[in-house]
């Protein structure tokens, strides 16, 4: 566990480094240990190291995985940063503070509706910038067109395009690994 907090501490001085040679703060920078497949105890080790920003693939794991962290450690933020299936929204809204991967028009949909039922909001990013035939392309074109998205309009769409189809600022970083 003690490599855990090496780790980081070498990632946080490349992550200062960078960030002093391109003339930035390195508190602009967020960094996101991406917990994936470690166990709790890892992720523990970590979370006593100072990291407080975990990325998760899977809602299965960070739902196995957080909440009991979250109660020692309430300042954690969780980001979803694999696949997500439009069925896996609920949960999704429920346990993580962001979600970096809406990838497709109706997921959005999903999101914005479980944002709206539970009056949770938190930030949604597309991993990649839209081609102009993508569904989040072709549903923000139909926004900025019509104030609606897809056919239907809705505030929900309307929610969802303005707050779940940016690019993620994490989408374009170096991936370093703290975990050894």
């Amino acid at each position: 566990m003690e490599a855990i907090s090496a780790n980081l501490a070498t990632v946080r001085g490349r992550i200062e480094a960078a960030a002093r040679a391109a003339g930035r703060p390195a508190e602009g920078v967020t960094l996101v240990a991406v917990s994936k497949t470690h166990p709790a105890d890892s992720v523990r080790a970590a979370l006593a190291a100072g990291q407080r920003v975990f990325g998760e693939n899977r809602v299965q794991e960070a739902i196995a995985k957080f909440p009991g962290l979250r109660r020692n450690y309430p300042d954690l933020k969780l980001h979803l940063i694999g696949p997500l299936q439009t069925n896996k929204a609920k949960d999704a809204v429920a346990h993580c503070d962001v979600i970096e991967t809406v990838d497709r028009a109706r997921l959005a949909e999903a999101l914005a509706r479980e944002m709206e039922k539970t009056g949770r909001r938190l930030p949604c990013f597309s991993r990649k910038p839209p081609t102009p035939s993508s569904p989040i392309a072709a549903a923000g074109s139909a926004f900025r067109s019509s104030g609606s998205c897809a056919s239907r309009p809705s505030t929900r769409s309307r929610h969802c395009i303005s707050r779940c189809c940016a690019r993620s600022p994490s989408a374009t970083g170096s991936t370093s690994s703290a975990w050894g």
